[in-house]
């Protein structure tokens, strides 16, 4: 038997960044937007800050198999995929596309259900380096498990590594079985809405959940919204006319950081206000989301406002933690950590030194408690170092 060519490394150590196509454009893709967006990943700075995937989500194929295989639609993709994975790693990027483990994808095109093998060999062919794997249409009679584990086994001997990216919505209790499947990240959410009602109920589907997430399996929150401003061919995901605030999306994006949710960006990069920059090519809050040991946070909640002011606690890789306070109130309020109720208690002699993730720098040492006054749908976001007093 030859011997099997290991990877050089296990995929997705930590939780994985990049774009998909689908928040802004859902079906009206074609090779251009994908190599325009490749480009602008790249002279935005994006790439540099750490997103590495473009993926090209449901829609791209004919409506039927031709000759048992998937087909790029030729309107759409004119010189086939292969030339697009060709142009998306010229630039130093990796390439994904978007499956299903149903009969149908979302929209209506084939899915992989009983072509599992033949479409992983089709991907790696094409130079496929992420595969994000939907669950509509699905058979009743068909288990959701077995069916991910069917596409984790051929994708892990394809001939290439590809990312496996589950997403199952969160259903038939996913949390409990989805690591044994071989993805690498799994969707705990229904779809995200480019609306501030929409991120605090995925956030709040999940906080309990944490512990679940961790390296080379991460808890999918689904795609991010910054930057959207109610910008989207889907008038679905386009919920509110003007999208978020820019302060609703520093917040979602500090949450799904700190949460250690994948960072794939749903905007249009090209045309990326500063501030929708700023919030996503922080260098701090990336560095928080990309920790290699991926530990869930735990939540402390605010003793007088539980339900709309609470604090994430995330231990880090040589010793710091990361604080985030979060306001989901739509009024100022007040954070107040106590530092006993995180493992510091005063006869320690111990304080914490913080960093400010937004201002960029150290505010000072505290000792026993931190509190601070949040805006409505506002957040901080600290790098704690454990210091004497």
């Amino acid at each position: 038997m030859k011997k099997k060519t290991l990877p050089a490394a296990p995929l997705a150590p930590t939780p994985p960044m990049g774009w998909n196509s689908w928040n802004t454009f859902s079906w009206n893709i074609n090779a251009d937007l994908i190599k325009t967006s490749a480009d602008a990943m790249v002279e935005t700075g994006l790439r540099d800050a750490g997103y590495r995937y473009i993926v090209i989500d449901d829609c791209w194929s004919l409506r039927d198999r031709v000759k048992g295989k998937l087909v790029p639609d030729p309107e759409k993709f004119p010189d086939g995929m292969k030339d697009v994975a060709d142009y998306v790693h010229s630039k130093g990027l990796k390439f994904g596309m978007y499956s299903c483990a149903g009969t149908h994808t979302c929209a209506g095109y084939p899915g992989s259900f009983e072509h599992e093998y033949e479409d992983a060999r089709t991907f790696a062919s094409w130079g496929v380096d992420y595969l994000k794997y939907d669950y509509c249409y699905k058979p009743g009679a068909a288990d959701g498990a077995n069916l991910y584990r069917r596409m984790g086994m051929a994708l892990r001997n394809c001939g290439r590594d590809i990312v496996f990216s589950a997403c199952n919505w969160g259903a038939d209790g996913v949390h409990d079985w989805i690591r044994q499947t071989g993805a690498n990240l799994f969707r705990s959410t229904g779809d995200i809405q480019d609306s501030w009602q929409s991120i605090e109920r995925l956030v709040r589907s999940q906080l309990g959940k944490e512990c679940y997430g961790g390296p080379y399996c991460h808890n999918d929150m689904d795609m991010l919204v910054v930057g959207m401003h109610g910008n989207s061919d889907n008038s679905w995901i386009a919920e509110v006319a003007g999208g978020c605030t820019a302060t609703e999306y520093k917040t979602h994006f500090a949450l799904w950081a700190i949460m250690n949710s994948p960072l794939m960006i749903g905007c249009d990069i090209r045309k990326m206000s500063d501030s929708t920059k700023e919030i996503l090519m922080n260098p701090d809050v990336i560095a928080i989301n990309q920790d290699i040991e991926c530990r869930g946070p735990f939540c402390i909640r605010q003793w007088n406002n539980p339900e709309k002011v609470f604090a994430l606690i995330k231990p880090l890789y040589g010793g710091d933690y990361a604080i985030g306070f979060f306001n989901f109130g739509d009024r100022k309020s007040e954070m107040s950590l106590q530092f006993y109720d995180i493992g510091l208690p005063y006869s320690s002699g111990y304080g914490l030194e913080l960093y400010d993730c937004y201002a960029h720098k150290t505010i000072g040492k505290f000792s026993e408690r931190y509190a601070a006054q949040i805006d409505s749908h506002d957040c901080l976001m600290f790098r704690a170092k454990v210091v004497k007093r």
